[in-house]
């Protein structure tokens, strides 16, 4: 069960005030922006290759997050043409640190006694110009996507160990969250209450995750929501 101070979610960034540099840290080139689309600050990550430029969660490896939400959400956009990768590292019951991987760079699953790597395609907003099944390098007009990743489900499937928490991040992603229950993205207070979610374990999204929406479009035309 999650503490206190991570209930209902956290927003890990802006917990762990990244934009100080106290508790994270950086390498190559790395910049705050605000992104007039989200209307947020994001963290554009971009480098000769995905191990040249980073941001890291805790700044140091001796350290952990400490995080104990079930479900990981990444709020991410891959640079056009680029490669991408993110490393998270979890701790299971029986104190064994196992890093969860994701990359447009792998061409197929593989695993290891404390490794899982998963390979990643990115998806187009023009769904003709996708290579849907190809990994590599992400489309010139690569959407924003939502990547939720259940962490116990993850361990438990593929490694059969309990998750315990997560204990630290590399990412190239924009917002990072920790949520104890699972959200669905276009989903209005309203109609999560109609549909009755809350008797189901499930809530709408949060304004802090969520992506915004023009009048008169659908949040599914306009972005990618992946679940591991």
């Amino acid at each position: 069960v999650p503490a206190a101070w991570q209930r209902p979610y956290l927003n890990i960034f802006k917990h762990f005030r990244v934009e100080e540099w106290k508790r994270s840290a950086k390498e190559g080139d790395v910049a705050a922006l605000t992104d007039t689309r989200l209307k947020g600050t994001i963290y554009r990550i971009r480098g000769s290759n995905p191990a040249s430029s980073y941001l890291q969660l805790p700044r140091a490896g001796t350290q952990s997050l400490g995080l104990t939400g079930r479900y990981l959400y990444l709020l991410f956009r891959p640079l056009p043409r680029k490669h991408f990768l993110v490393h998270l590292d979890v701790t299971t019951e029986d104190n064994q640190v196992v890093r969860i991987s994701f990359s447009s760079l792998f061409k197929e699953f593989k695993s290891t006694a404390t490794w899982l790597q998963f390979p990643f395609v990115c998806g187009a907003a023009n769904e003709g110009t996708a290579r849907r099944g190809a990994t590599g390098a992400a489309p010139a007009d690569v959407r924003w996507t939502c990547l939720v990743l259940d962490l116990p489900s993850i361990l438990g499937l593929y490694l059969s160990r309990r998750y315990s928490h997560l204990r630290g991040a590399a990412p190239w992603a924009c917002r990072a969250h920790c949520v104890r229950v699972p959200v669905l993205p276009g989903v209005t207070l309203p109609e999560a209450r109609l549909a009755d979610l809350s008797s189901r374990g499930v809530a709408p999204m949060p304004r802090e995750l969520a992506f915004p929406v023009p009048k008169g479009e659908k949040w599914h035309d306009l972005y990618d929501y992946i679940r591991y």
